[in-house]
């Protein structure tokens, strides 16, 4: 029986098991920062396009408020899930007169937690159109 062990504990075929354990934690680690990174890239595409429709909706509205068509463009392109987070975060400046300069800055708070790392902050996008 110990003849067998001995014989047992010097064969290779476990080597790829061990290196692959070894491997295992880094490649996770890589694919959950992949999914993370893609997901507040996928956040700050739809907030540029929020802000950029926002900013088209005030511009050629011809009411008393073209921030508030601003506003309701906005709730309009982004999520339920998304819009909660921004609502309160959206800056927008508007002239009165045609020419005159809309801006709409939309801040997305984010945060990527992954073992031993967590980077948080906000994304911002900004929009400017003239008013027609």
């Amino acid at each position: 029986m110990r003849h067998h062990t001995r014989n047992f504990l010097r064969r290779d075929e476990g080597q790829a098991f061990v290196e692959f354990v070894i491997v295992l934690p880094i490649l996770v680690l890589l694919i959950f920062g992949i999914t993370q990174f893609g997901l507040a890239f996928r956040n700050y595409i739809a907030i540029t396009d929020a802000a950029r429709v926002g900013a088209r909706a005030a511009a050629v509205k011809r009411t008393s408020s073209p921030c508030a068509a601003a506003s309701t463009a906005i709730q309009n392109t982004v999520s339920a899930g998304q819009w909660s987070r921004i609502s309160s975060r959206i800056t927008c400046t508007a002239g009165a007169n045609v020419g005159d300069q809309v801006s709409i800055t939309i801040q997305y708070p984010y945060s990527i937690g992954l073992p031993g790392v967590s980077v948080s902050g906000n994304l911002t996008a900004n929009a400017k159109e003239r008013m027609e």
